[in-house]
């Protein structure tokens, strides 16, 4: 385990009576609540930091949030400079961006948990936790050819053009090879609402008969079921999108037909690895590596296990 160096000035302090056992500070860098699935994992981060303050009183957290890459480095180089991290929980905004950055904390011996979005060069963090992209993509194509036993045409919404969104799409059209569903088109709807909403409109203006929708994410989900209504569209079966958020489970669990199932991936990730941290900065336990979150189907069966009224996502 890597720790900073404490300067004299700080070691006199922690000479005096006034302080019983040094305290660890944990750095958290995430993302600004920028979309759904952001505003429920900055939830989830300010849930666990709440609750594992009281479980450890010699772990102090700081955590910042930034709208943009360059704010989200100085960020991290202001919790060094000034709050002498032990640790650093990172959500990337950007990978590339973060890399050079991110490396040159650890280079000074700060312990670097990155959560969901890799950094651009391996070997650099200590610890990473995210979701089962691929598992993500075969767990919705599973799904897919379960109900649709007979195949048919579907239209797909991809996220942001990533190595993650890769992952999923190719984990998804691995599940439906072979089962006669055929993918009309497939287009970046960002998991923007928005961009959703007017790729949907193409495609329906496009394709006088769509059977479903893969929108892959639940924001881009609400985009596409808006773009439906609109058209008055009634040849559509049903729209999967995935993540997890509460009106879509909430949705799922009421029976909704165009919402007949989610899949997880699940913003309190964040938790998870704040969680992790926080032992391995306490305990001699062993949380090096990597902490792979499954991805779970959700019907209206388990629906309730995955609801979470509290939070924004």
């Amino acid at each position: 385990m890597k720790h900073l160096k404490l300067s004299a000035a700080a070691l006199a302090l922690l000479a005096g009576p006034a302080l019983a056992q040094d305290t660890t500070v944990i750095g958290v860098s995430i993302p600004a609540a920028t979309h759904g699935w952001a505003g429920g994992m900055n939830f989830h981060a300010q849930e666990a930091i709440d609750r594992l303050e009281e479980v450890y009183p010699e772990l102090d957290f700081v955590l910042a949030t930034a709208s943009d890459p360059a704010k989200q480095v100085s960020d991290i180089e202001d919790m060094v400079a000034t709050r002498g991290i032990s640790a650093l929980v990172v959500l990337p905004f950007e990978s590339e961006p973060l890399t050079g950055p991110v490396a040159a904390v650890a280079d000074q011996g700060v312990w670097v948990t990155v959560v969901d979005r890799g950094l651009s060069q391996e070997g650099i963090e200590d610890l990473y936790v995210a979701g089962d992209n691929p598992g993500f993509g075969r767990v919705s194509g599973e799904y897919m050819v379960d109900k649709m036993p007979d195949g048919g045409d579907i239209v797909v919404l991809r996220g942001i053009p990533t190595t993650i969104d890769n992952e999923r799409v190719e984990g998804f059209e691995a599940a439906i090879e072979g089962s006669g569903i055929n993918v009309l088109a497939m287009e970046h709807g960002n998991w923007n609402r928005d961009d959703s909403f007017t790729v949907m409109q193409d495609f329906l203006s496009k394709y006088p008969e769509i059977d479903a929708v893969w929108a892959s994410d639940d924001d881009m989900a609400v985009g596409v079921l808006g773009a439906i209504e609109a058209a008055g569209r009634d040849d559509i079966q049903f729209v999967l999108g995935g993540a997890g958020m509460k009106e879509m489970i909430q949705r799922v669990s009421e029976g909704d037909t165009m919402v007949p199932a989610d899949v997880t991936y699940p913003p309190s990730m964040i938790a998870t690895a704040i969680e992790l941290t926080a032992v391995g900065m306490t305990s001699p336990t062993p949380v090096s590596g990597q902490f792979i979150i499954g991805s779970v189907l959700v019907t209206q069966d388990n629906a309730d296990d995955f609801y979470f009224p509290d939070s924004p996502f």
